[in-house]
């Protein structure tokens, strides 16, 4: 079965074919004045409502974006984030429009997940999702204040998941989503399945890819797509990601369209620990070398998507493996990653690439060949190998 960006299956294979139609990096920000920027180095990673006294050490861990403030914007948080040189997206309240010209904030945003089932107050349930056509609302008053500034809009884990129960008389209602997206400039979506509580999810980190893949299908890529990536125990006290598994979320995301990326670090179980990437120094050394690397090749990621030029067949039918391409110069680079839980041989098939040629494989210190366009490579379990085809 083949969507626009999916799938197609045949007897002992697997067979990829490339996302088109994406909102590339390099031209996703020129419309706003005083938005991210629009410099091809830029790629935007995130944390999720954080103290800004911790902007610092979350700098230093790659992080250049926060999303969210608790009851702010206030004159004290800009304050704090502009010291760190922290940029910031945030609510439009009154502080935050006294800064329209204050580069620290990039884009106002929406309240968090209003596709799910909205709580009618202590002990007395939850009602319906917030109705799309008032959150396009909302976003005409935003842009009106301002719009020399993108709106972001983070949805729930609906997105990926039509089961998701939390969205209460709207589950199993995914058509809702193209009417939710119309009420924003940047469309972000949240799924843990590494942490997650119901079998239908654990451990299927392909929902988060799956989540990117929609939204960019719903906007017709005509929307920047951000998504958020797990990295602590969140509300599981028995499990936690691996950094493994963060990478391949990572990475898959960017393949599949996101343009930009939101770690959730809060813990609530077994103890609240509001920045809990912080205390963890195995994932944070983890977090921070991936973030070093998606910097690295920021421009490579923001690049033109080389459409039509890459194919890729897997030996194993049940381990698909997604990749996109990119030609800077006079190399093409090639993202991949493992789709399942399970080892795979993949062989990469690169349109017009004649003769010989060397693949570096980045970050590994190792190099294969590439034959009249053709090379293969190992994949273990949700494993990312990241290429560069070198000219001739």
């Amino acid at each position: 079965m083949r969507s626009k960006y999916g799938w197609v299956c045949c007897v002992g294979l697997a067979v990829l074919f490339l996302a088109e139609g994406i909102v590339s990096g390099a031209s996703a920000h020129e419309k706003w004045g005083m938005g991210p920027s629009k410099e091809a180095s830029y790629f935007p990673i995130a944390v999720w409502l954080q103290s800004p006294a911790n902007a610092a050490r979350y700098k230093a861990a790659g992080i250049n974006v926060y999303v969210g403030l608790w009851r702010g914007p206030t004159e004290e948080q800009i304050s704090t984030l502009k010291e760190a040189g922290m940029q910031l997206i945030c609510s439009q309240n009154r502080v935050g429009l006294a800064h329209k010209d204050d580069p620290t904030i990039i884009a106002w945003m929406h309240g968090d997940e209003p596709d799910n089932a909205q709580s009618l107050g202590e002990g007395k349930g939850y009602g319906p999702p917030i109705a799309p056509e008032r959150i396009v609302a909302d976003y005409e008053r935003i842009k009106a204040a301002d719009p020399s500034r993108p709106v972001l809009l983070n949805l729930g884990q609906g997105v990926a998941w039509d089961g998701w129960y939390g969205r209460g008389v709207r589950t199993n209602h995914p058509e809702d989503y193209p009417l939710y997206i119309q009420g924003c400039d940047i469309a972000s979506f949240d799924i843990y399945p590494a942490v997650h509580d119901k079998p239908q999810v654990a451990g299927n980190l392909w929902f988060v890819a799956r989540g990117v893949e929609r939204l960019v299908q719903w906007s017709e890529g005509t929307k920047v797509v951000w998504n958020c990536i797990e990295c602590t125990r969140i509300g599981n006290p028995n499990r936690k990601p691996t950094p493994h598994e963060v990478r391949a979320e990572v990475w898959m995301s960017i393949i599949h369209g996101s343009r930009g990326l939101i770690y959730f670090v809060h813990q609530f179980q077994p103890t609240f620990n509001e920045s809990a990437l912080l205390s963890d120094p195995e994932m944070l050394a983890a977090v921070t070398k991936i973030n070093a690397q998606v910097a690295e090749l920021a421009a490579v990621i923001n690049a033109e998507t080389a459409d039509g030029m890459l194919t890729v067949e897997t030996d194993n039918a049940d381990v698909p493996v997604a990749a996109t391409a990119r030609q800077v110069g006079d190399d093409v680079y090639v993202f991949a990653v493992a789709m399942r839980s399970g080892r795979t041989k993949a062989a990469f098939r690169l349109a017009g690439a004649d003769g010989g040629r060397a693949v570096e494989v980045l970050g590994e210190q190792r190099r294969l060949d590439c034959a009249d366009g053709r090379f293969e490579d190992s994949f273990e379990p949700w494993e990312v190998h990241l290429y560069r085809v070198n000219s001739k």
